[in-house]
């Protein structure tokens, strides 16, 4: 027991370290956790290691939050896990926190207007390149392309949460469709049979059931509980997001709908990046600003919520995961949901990221050398959060 509780200890203050000073986003997180837990602590080795990467981008939620999660499960259990949570999120969530706090109470001086869209322009800069980034990633054919662009545009014409929830299994039908007939036209004799070990999945029966209700029950349930819609509202999200923190933008501006104003909802965005620690912690900003009275109350059960869909999921397959990578269907659906949050996350780049904070051609020009600066310089995120800020104080 006193082991158990030293080794709960050693996770929490690890990832609290971590927690401090892993800025750079899901990337460089997952560098940050491999120098310190495969290289300098070994508490798992290489093999180990890749394998929890892959099943973080397999699975919906925070990638980098997963695989510390993961981590910590593996070296002291649940207890454990919940350790390296606490102590990765806790630096963000303090930040922004009183960064919503500090941005409420001063929401009526004009000084604070400029550096808000100074930092809605820094919205615009990261989206595009992080809609860059991911379109080389995960769209890579004509399958894929297409996919991409028909989801962009149907999310344009018909911006709404069904929507997004549309595009996304359509787009895992068409791409696990497609892939089945391409196969089958390059050789009809072949009658596709499911391996004997993608037809035992097991996995953890608890945390995959209670995942599974609360993501259908909740939305069912109409009580005039400020706090319960919140959570429903930021669980909803947390289970959709698949492609990193930044896919959480589109999928939380459709469910909070009117509870945060897209000024609020920018400036959140914006001050994310400059925080250390995982960009899901927008939601604490978010929760604490959609509620004012309760603004404690309101950040804690946000970042719960978006957080504990991925987690529950993590929880019931990382024992199996070796068995589910060898099903070609799941494998084929996710790189169709893959192309589709590309699209997703470009039409949330044009509404409401751009049309919201470029006014004129001199913001255009802006944005424009923000986005080549980000591309191809190697300068830390903080240094555009301050750029951008004082810009924004000084011109607008």
């Amino acid at each position: 027991m006193k082991n158990s509780m030293n080794q709960c200890v050693e996770v929490f203050w690890r990832f609290l370290l971590l927690g401090c000073i892993s800025f750079g986003g899901p990337a460089a997180h997952i560098g940050y956790f491999r120098k310190t837990f495969v290289e300098q602590l070994k508490w798992l080795d290489e093999s180990a290691y890749a394998r929890l990467i892959a099943l973080s981008q397999f699975l919906p939620g925070p990638g980098s939050s997963q695989i510390g999660f993961s981590i910590g499960y593996q070296r002291a259990g649940l207890a454990g896990a919940i350790s390296a949570f606490i102590g990765f999120t806790l630096p963000s969530f303090l930040l922004l926190y009183f960064f919503a706090l500090t941005t409420s109470q001063h929401s009526e001086q004009v000084f604070l207007d400029g550096v808000i869209h100074g930092l809605k322009l820094l919205a615009v800069v990261v989206v595009a390149d992080a809609t860059l980034t991911m379109f080389k990633m995960f769209c890579t054919n004509r399958l894929t392309i297409f996919i991409f662009a028909a989801s962009a545009l149907f999310l344009m014409l018909f911006p709404s949460l069904l929507s997004q929830l549309l595009v996304l299994v359509a787009s895992a039908l068409i791409a696990l469709v497609y892939q089945k007939v391409a196969k089958s036209k390059a050789n009809p004799s072949i009658v596709e049979q499911t391996s004997s070990t993608a037809k035992h999945m097991g996995f953890n029966k608890l945390p995959m059931i209670l995942f599974l209700s609360l993501l259908i029950v909740l939305p069912f349930i109409s009580l005039p509980w400020p706090l319960l819609n919140l959570f429903n509202d930021f669980y909803l999200a947390g289970s959709l997001v698949f492609g990193g923190g930044h896919v959480v933008l589109p999928l939380l501006q459709e469910t909070l709908g009117s509870a945060v104003t897209t000024d609020n909802f920018l400036t959140g965005y914006a001050a994310a990046q400059a925080v250390p620690g995982p960009m899901f912690t927008l939601a604490t900003f978010l929760g604490a600003s959609s509620l004012p009275e309760q603004a404690l109350l309101g950040a804690t059960i946000a970042t719960l919520g978006v957080f504990l869909p991925g987690f529950l999921l993590i929880l019931s397959l990382q024992e199996s995961w070796s068995n589910l990578a060898q099903n070609k269907n799941i494998a084929n659906a996710i790189v169709g949901v893959n192309a589709a949050v590309v699209g997703l996350l470009l039409a949330a780049l044009y509404n409401p990221v751009f049309i919201s904070a470029v006014l004129s051609i001199s913001q255009l020009v802006i944005v424009l050398i923000g986005f080549v600066l980000l591309r191809f310089t190697k300068l830390p995120i903080l240094t555009y959060v301050i750029s951008f800020a004082l810009l924004g104080y000084f011109l607008f």
